[in-house]
C-alpha cells in the first residue's frame, strides 16, 4: 500500500466517533459512505493501528489513509477554491462561472469544499454544506456551513431574510435609474430591487447598464428572469435574451459580490464583498466597488 494522507486530529471539545470525523478531512474521501468503504479495506490507520467504526477521536491523533497499489480507490476531485474567510462554524468561498454549486455531477462545489476548507473541530461537524444556490453561469461569494447546527441556523437566517445578498449584472437596454421588480415566478410572490450605476452606448447592444440587484426572494433564475420580465435581459445570458442580441463566448455578466448577516454563534455582523471580475471593467472602466 502506499501512503496518501496524513492528517492529525485536533483536539475536541467531546470525542466523537471515527467514522462521523473522518467526513471531510481527507481531500480523495468527501463523504461518510467512503470513509466506511476505506475503513473496511483496512486503508486507515489511527496512531498505527487499523482504523475501525467504533474508534473515538479526542485530539491529537495521527490519521493515515492509504491506497492499494493494484487499485485506483478514490478518484480525486481536483478543484481549487478561494476561500474568503473561515471559522469553526461556516465560510464564504468564491464560486467560479461554469461550475454546479451541487447535483449528480462529480465536479461541483459542494465535491470540492472538503479539500479546500479545514475541518471543524466541534463535536457537530459534518461535511461542509453550501446553504444557497448560484446558477452554474454565475460567479460569486457562496455561503457554506460546517456544521449541523450552523447549516439549520444560516438556513433559517435566509428563510427569515436576514441575510443581505448583493449582486452586480450588465444589462441590454434602456432602464429606469432604481426600482422594484415583483413579477410572480412559478407562480410564487418574488421581489428584486435594483438601481443603474452606469450606462455606456454599445455599437451593438446600443445601451449597455451596470445594474446593482438586491433579491427580496430566492426564486430560481430570479435575477435573470426579472430583468428579462422588465425587456432588460442580462448580457451574455443564453437563456432569457432577446433575438438578435445575444452575446456569445463571454459567459453570464451575473456576479455575486456581496453577503451581509449576523454570524449566528459569535453574534459579530459579517460583511465580505468581492471586487467585480475583469470583464465588467473593460466595459465600465473606472468603476470600482
Amino acid at each position: 500500500m502506499q501512503l496518501s494522507e496524513i492528517h492529525i486530529a485536533e483536539k475536541l471539545e467531546n470525542s466523537i466517533r471515527f467514522q462521523e470525523y473522518a467526513v471531510g478531512i481527507f481531500k480523495t474521501i468527501p463523504t461518510k459512505s467512503g470513509v466506511k468503504k476505506a475503513i473496511k479495506k483496512e486503508l486507515i490507520f489511527i496512531n498505527g493501528n487499523l482504523a475501525t467504526t467504533s474508534k473515538y477521536i479526542s485530539g491529537g491523533e495521527k490519521i493515515e489513509l492509504f491506497e492499494s497499489e493494484n487499485s485506483s480507490t478514490f478518484e480525486r476531485l481536483e478543484l481549487n477554491l478561494e476561500v474568503l474567510f473561515e471559522d469553526d462554524y461556516l465560510a464564504i468561498i468564491y464560486k467560479p462561472a461554469g461550475i454546479l454549486v451541487s447535483g449528480n455531477k462529480f465536479v461541483t462545489i459542494a465535491n470540492g469544499l472538503s479539500q479546500n476548507l479545514k475541518k471543524s473541530n466541534r463535536s457537530d461537524a459534518v461535511k461542509p454544506q453550501p446553504i444557497h444556490r448560484l446558477d452554474y453561469p454565475t460567479r460569486g461569494l457562496l455561503l457554506v456551513g460546517k456544521t449541523s447546527s450552523s447549516i439549520t441556523k444560516l438556513g433559517e437566517l435566509f428563510k427569515n431574510k436576514g441575510i443581505q445578498k448583493t449582486y452586480f449584472a450588465i444589462t441590454i437596454g434602456k432602464m429606469e435609474e432604481k426600482g422594484k421588480i415583483d413579477f410572480p415566478i412559478d407562480e410564487k410572490k418574488s421581489f428584486t430591487e435594483f438601481e443603474v450605476l452606469q450606462t455606456v452606448i454599445s455599437e451593438r447592444f446600443k445601451i449597455l447598464n451596470l445594474v446593482k440587484l438586491q433579491p427580496k426572494t430566492g426564486r430560481k433564475h430570479q435575477l435573470r428572469k426579472h430583468l428579462s420580465t422588465i425587456g432588460n435581459p442580462i448580457l451574455g445570458d443564453k437563456e432569457y435574451f432577446k433575438e438578435g442580441l445575444l452575446l456569445n463566448g463571454k459567459g453570464l455578466y451575473l456576479h455575486a459580490s456581496s453577503l451581509e448577516f449576523m454570524h449566528p454563534f459569535t453574534n459579530k455582523k459579517v460583511i465580505f464583498t468581492k471586487e467585480l471580475p475583469k470583464k465588467f471593467t473593460k466595459i465600465f472602466q473606472g468603476f470600482f466597488l
